[in-house]
């Protein structure tokens, strides 16, 4: 067996963990990525979810969050604004690539695809490397990048798996007792997406044959909320694709949640009926709505005795793994907006510091295939439209309670099953990742083990990073093109006491919009209607259709936000942004 040895090992080639290798990387320590599939990014690519929800706000667009979509813009011929679940949907090739690029131009990077941790290597409470099929890596620090938190049950690290009762912590939607929710579902319901395509004119595409068991009849009913041509839109992306990552009597899937940590075999026999409940609601979908949908057989690739490949995703998306133990646990109570205000406390450790090291938005959103779990509601409306309350991940959930030599970068986060209804989103990973990495490079150079960094060092770090300058402190109105972004993070960090509870800085003056020039950009005419509080309408005639239509007035930068809340009812507008058929919006970037 080949002995290897490197000063960060990263296990698990997801979201959070190809991010944190990189960002290692940048930061001049040597590093090892070891990823089970030949698709870097997780959700973001390998599990088909190429539609990120949550931190879309441009004030929010920071780190590697912000420089992926860069990179997106870039590079996706088609533009970004194609679905209603995101605004920004994009081919899983295309940012499968971005990813693959980026580890490509470090030489400190070393990545190694096929292979799946075994058996984790220790010394007493402290972590020394990984055992693979074929090798053994020896680190300095590791950081557990798998989809399912394997390293936290090869190691024996004290970690979570299933619900907390209201007992234990408060929190007010966690239920009071055990019940038939809690035991079906230990943990939210996978989806193993598919990907269709929309052959329009073309009448007779190959069917998609059922798999056992085809018990098409469960479907029934997928879209009677909502209407066939809103499940088409929900995932669509450029060239006609349609992610289906559908969960209204769709194909999340939860039969026998504990087969992904029983065992091997128990995993793949999971897998297996995951993957063919997908094939057999896209069969259900063809069957309703016509054959001009059939698989985009050419989207991901094909490896010998894969489930996955072609038209199906590499793996499923997993929206909760094995939970760590760590020095602190993000509860409900963190995500939820102060009294009165419109943001969540700052975390703090015990010294009174501000210990935030990434930020999130998005709503709580828990999937239970045919149940309903009430949620307590941290939705907001802001430019027009929903989000979700702004909320920070504090660095000590990254670090195990106890062992040493190890950091986590994924949904494996010390977090309770509640709260990660919020912290599991693409983009929110992105920035667990890429402090993990940062603070793995800064505890190698330093000689420290995790616990012993002091936590404003990673703040400045990710604040004055080179490259992608991540953002720690969520404010509305602070985007990272404002001239003071930099030193206005710092104060809140000095004077947590004076963080605002509406999520804006007092007295900021707007920076313009750093948006590159869009191809896809239009300008409009037209008039402006109030609905309600931050709820608007925009009528003005249709570029595309030629006719006059009315859209929703949605925005994602702050100086727009402030603009319409002062705009009359009745009142002409020409504007600059995007319109999308799919959501029946019209996001905007300049009002003139």
């Amino acid at each position: 067996m080949d002995q290897l040895e490197t000063d960060v090992l990263v296990v698990g080639g997801g979201t959070g963990g190809t991010v944190a290798a990189i960002q290692a990387a940048r930061a001049g320590v040597t590093t090892i990525l070891v990823s089970e599939f030949p698709w870097l990014g997780g959700m973001l690519t390998s599990a088909g979810v190429s539609a990120p929800d949550g931190n879309e706000l441009a004030a929010f667009q920071t780190g590697v969050w912000g420089a992926f979509l860069s990179e997106l813009r870039q590079r996706q011929p088609e533009g970004l604004d194609h679905a209603w679940v995101s605004f920004f949907t994009y081919d899983p090739r295309i940012g499968a690539q971005i990813f693959a690029d980026w580890v490509q131009q470090l030489p400190n990077l070393r990545w190694i695809a096929g292979q799946t941790p075994q058996a984790v290597l220790q010394q007493g409470e402290r972590i020394t490397g990984v055992q693979f099929e074929t090798l053994s890596i020896h680190a300095k620090l590791t950081l557990d990048g798998t989809e399912l938190g394997d390293l936290l049950a090869l190691g024996e690290i004290p970690h979570r798996w299933g619900w907390e009762l209201q007992s234990q912590w408060g929190e007010p939607s966690a239920p009071v007792s055990e019940n038939d929710l809690t035991k079906r579902y230990p943990v939210q319901a996978p989806t193993w997406v598919v990907l269709l395509r929309d052959f329009s004119v073309v009448k007779s595409t190959p069917v998609i044959p059922a798999r056992p068991p085809a018990d098409l009849e469960q479907f029934t009913g997928a879209w009677e909320d909502y209407g066939p041509e809103a499940l088409l839109n929900y995932g669509r992306l450029p060239g006609n694709l349609l992610m289906i990552n559908w969960p209204q009597w769709g194909n999340d899937y939860g039969i026998g949640l504990e087969r992904l940590i029983t065992s091997q075999q128990a995993k793949l026999e999971f897998f297996q009926e995951a993957r063919w409940h997908s094939q057999n609601f896209a069969q259900f979908i063809q069957t309703q709505l016509g054959q001009r949908y059939g698989l985009a057989t050419d989207v991901f690739p094909a490896s010998q005795g894969a489930i996955g490949g072609g038209a199906y995703a590499l793996h499923p998306y997993y929206r909760e793994s094995r939970r760590l133990q760590g020095l602190v646990t993000i509860k409900e109570q963190d995500i939820l907006p102060l009294p009165g205000g419109q943001v969540a406390p700052l975390p703090l450790n015990p010294a009174g510091q501000v210990e935030a090291i990434a930020i999130a938005n998005y709503a709580n959103d828990h999937h239970y295939p045919g149940s309903d779990l009430a949620l307590k509601s941290k939705s907001l409306r802001w430019g027009g439209r929903w989000t979700g309350t702004p909320f920070t991940i504090p660095y000590r959930a990254l670090i195990p309670a106890e062992t040493d030599g190890l950091l986590v970068c994924e949904k494996n986060i010390s977090v309770s099953h509640i709260a990660n209804g919020a912290t599991r989103l693409q983009p929110v990973v992105l920035g667990i990742g890429q402090a993990a990495g940062m603070a793995a490079a800064l505890c190698v150079q330093r000689r420290c083990q995790p616990r012993q960094l002091p936590v404003r060092v990673l703040q400045e770090a990710l604040l004055s990073d080179a490259i992608a300058p991540a953002a720690v402190v969520p404010l509305f109105n602070l985007p990272p093109a404002h001239p003071n972004w930099v030193s206005r993070q710092r104060h809140y960090l000095d004077h947590p006491d004076t963080y605002p509870a509406s999520g804006n800085c007092p007295s900021l003056k707007h920076a313009l919009s750093s948006a590159p020039v869009d191809p896809y950009l239009q300008k409009l005419t037209g008039t402006f209607h109030r609905q309600a509080e931050q709820d608007y309408r925009f009528t003005s005639s249709d570029p595309t259709r030629g006719n006059v239509h009315t859209w929703t007035l949605v925005t994602l930068e702050p100086q727009v936000n402030e603009q319409l809340q002062n705009c009359l009812n009745g009142q002409t507008l020409t504007v600059q942004g995007w319109l999308n058929p799919a959501g029946n919006w019209l996001r905007v970037q300049t009002i003139s």
